[in-house]
């Protein structure tokens, strides 16, 4: 899958749309859900290309809640992170889904981004640390039925070393 950026139609200066794999949001939101269970919903690890970053990561609807774990993420800077929330919200929305949680396994890399933590933490997301898994940042949005709606967040700061 490759994910581009585009100008939004009719405009030359204003704001960019991220494709993800070459579709808008919009049309990823008119695919069948079957289509999109079979495709992306699977909790199996995905590459893919979100405007100019590739991203590996696992996604997946768990009592409720959709699980967003995200692995790695290379490239992007233009919004990736917030074109994925949006995305992630309205699927919700549509599909009576309560909560989203967001896993990111940002803490300790290679190469930091500190662009992307920062952006993290401004959202609410926390370190925890999982016994099996070590440190990651965590988030857990409880999904309005209003689109126009925040988010509100859920989590609480755990105790961090």
């Amino acid at each position: 899958m490759v994910f581009e950026t585009i100008q939004k139609a009719g405009t030359m200066s204003g704001p960019r749309e991220i494709l993800f794999e070459g579709f808008t949001e919009s049309e990823i939101l008119a695919l069948p859900k079957e289509d999109i269970e079979a495709m992306v919903l699977t909790g199996q690890s995905v590459v893919f290309r979100a405007g100019s970053a590739t991203v590996l990561g696992q996604f997946r609807v768990k009592r409720n809640a959709l699980r967003i774990e995200l692995a790695q993420i290379e490239g992007g800077g233009e919004g990736v992170l917030l074109a994925l929330a949006t995305l992630a919200k309205r699927y919700a929305q549509l599909n009576g889904i309560e909560e989203i949680e967001w896993i990111v396994h940002a803490v300790h890399c290679a190469k930091p981004n500190l662009k992307l933590r920062r952006v993290l933490r401004r959202r609410g997301f926390v370190v925890l640390k999982l016994q099996d898994v070590g440190e990651l940042y965590h988030l857990s949005e409880k999904v309005p039925g209003d689109a126009d709606q925040p988010l509100s967040t859920d989590a609480k700061p755990a105790p961090h070393r």
